[in-house]
């Protein structure tokens, strides 16, 4: 069993990008997705949100924990990444706007593409990381699969209307099992860091990043999905840097703690901001404070 839930680990994360991404693209037309692309100033927002805002907000956890310098290097490699596929489930069962989560991860990235090469190595040093090596998972599981959704959208449409639930389905039967298997493999590891900070240091990270994204939204109407995509970080890239760059464990722990702590999070809030959405179609009179 220790040697089966790595590997089948190191088969569901890509396997769930895979099938996400692809669903998202079987589900719109190209234009849909790069439409909001014009809004300059929507995108430069996105950007020094997920690549600014969030950098400062580690610095200040880092500040305020006295976190192992390795859990330190972690942390910093989720702040790094932006844009993960979780989006498309994310704001599925929020019910926001998908083809906007699929734009925001156009995005996000090739950004992340350039900006972790160039920024790891300077916060921190004894990381060994080549841009290719980031960008090689992104494109094969990421970039490649919506554009295979996208081209066949658009030349075959039929074939994408009888792919697309069944590419929808199997993305969130991967979702599970990539939450359990997840938490089997790192339970022990989780609870042994409890009471040195890390877990607590997680958590104010993915609520500050949410925080930011939803302060941050150009428009009241998308606040609940940009504060998603500004809290569900790339932890697929981070993931490839701690796994490769360090040979301590100590970052990867991290940025396994990190994606453990925004599912548990985010997939909840995701259903609540669903349900609330559809309570306000079912009645609208219910604002729930607004």
């Amino acid at each position: 069993m220790e040697d089966f839930l790595p590997r089948f680990l190191n088969i569901i994360v890509p396997a769930f990008s895979v099938l996400s991404m692809l669903s998202a693209g079987l589900t719109y037309t190209l234009k849909e997705i790069t439409e909001p692309l014009k809004n300059r100033k929507g995108v430069i927002l996105a950007l020094v949100a997920n690549f600014i805002l969030v950098p400062v907000l580690t610095i200040f956890i880092i500040k305020v924990f006295s976190l192992h310098s390795t859990l330190e290097a972690g942390l910093v490699l989720a702040a790094c990444g932006a844009g993960a596929p979780f989006l498309i489930q994310l704001a599925g069962m929020a019910k926001v706007d998908v083809a906007l989560a699929a734009t925001c991860l156009i995005i996000l990235l090739p950004a992340t593409a350039v900006f972790m090469p160039l920024v790891v190595p300077m916060a921190i040093p004894e990381a060994n990381v080549s841009a290719w090596s980031i960008l090689e998972p992104l494109l094969l599981t990421m970039l490649m699969p919506l554009a295979a959704g996208l081209l066949l959208k658009g030349n075959l449409p039929g074939w994408a209307q009888l792919l697309q639930p069944w590419a929808a389905k199997l993305s969130g039967i991967t979702l599970v099992l990539l939450f359990l298997t997840s938490l089997v493999l790192y339970f022990g590891t989780v609870i042994d860091l409890f009471g040195s900070g890390a877990i607590l240091a997680a958590v104010i990270f993915v609520l500050g990043c949410y925080g930011i994204g939803y302060l941050i939204a150009w428009s009241p109407d998308i606040r609940d999905l940009i504060g998603l995509a500004t809290a569900q970080r790339n932890i697929a890239a981070a993931t490839v840097v701690a796994t490769l760059s360090f040979e301590s464990r100590g970052p990867l722990v991290m940025v396994i703690i990190i994606s453990l702590i925004s599912m548990a999070i985010l997939f909840p809030l995701a259903w609540w901001l669903g349900k609330r959405k559809q309570d306000e179609t079912i009645n609208p009179k219910i604002n729930y404070g607004k």
